[in-house]
């Protein structure tokens, strides 16, 4: 026997198969089925608000399933293992992640497939209720509330004395202001202010009755908030 032969029957031996039976595949399946629902519902609560893409919720539930499922074939073969990984490492996913939580919830998915697939059912299903609890939590912790975007759009009148009107009158509002854009256009003058303001209906309305005032469009949005 050479030493080549002892080399690979050493190495085989080291990385002996684990024979996996059809009800412990079974187990594992179903116990991954039920975290994936689970990581399936929170997404879904937890996105109410903002954008939600369906497509992307029931492939992070597939997603789970399918890592438990090779995390399952890796440990019945040294061989097949080795060759899938040389198999997913040629796999690019371009797709652009538009919220940052749904990073989150896509290596919460891959994890428990993995954790699950191992056959340590009991991490993955306390690390999901720790990460449910810390999340929804998290969602709930009073924030600043985002500034209001005031459009004012006048025609006639001089840019300097138009800004000057405005921000008296947001100032008399207790308004905490700042001016982002300031656009001529031949007599035309528009006017954006990022601005805090208590009551913007009547900071609104009273805008809207000066002299040379075309409109007034006073914006909320949820996006990021600056402190």
């Amino acid at each position: 026997m050479s030493f080549s032969d002892v080399f690979k029957r050493s190495f085989l031996e080291g990385y002996s198969t684990v024979e996996l039976g059809t009800k412990q595949i079974i187990v594992v399946m179903i116990i991954t089925s039920v975290l994936a629902l689970y990581i399936y519902a929170c997404y879904r609560v937890l996105t109410r608000r903002t954008f939600y893409s369906r497509n992307f919720n029931i492939s992070l539930a597939a997603m789970a399933i399918i890592t438990a499922a090779i995390i399952l074939t890796i440990q019945s073969s040294v061989v097949v293992s080795l060759g899938m990984v040389g198999a997913l490492s040629i796999v690019r996913f371009r797709t652009a992640v538009k919220d940052p939580m749904d990073l989150v919830f896509l290596f919460w998915s891959i994890s428990v497939g993995i954790i699950c697939g191992a056959g340590l059912a009991e991490i993955a299903v306390i690390s999901s209720l720790v990460v449910t609890v810390l999340v929804f939590l998290l969602d709930r912790l009073p924030v600043a509330k985002a500034p209001m975007i005031l459009v004012v759009n006048a025609q006639g009148v001089d840019a300097e004395e138009l800004e000057k009107t405005v921000t008296t009158a947001i100032g008399a509002h207790d308004g905490h202001f700042v001016v982002k854009s300031r656009n001529l256009s031949g007599e035309a003058c528009d006017l954006v202010i990022e601005l805090r303001v208590k009551d913007g209906a009547a900071l609104t309305k009273e805008l809207s009755g000066v002299d040379s005032v075309n409109g007034v469009s006073l914006l909320s949005h949820d996006g990021e908030v600056t402190f």
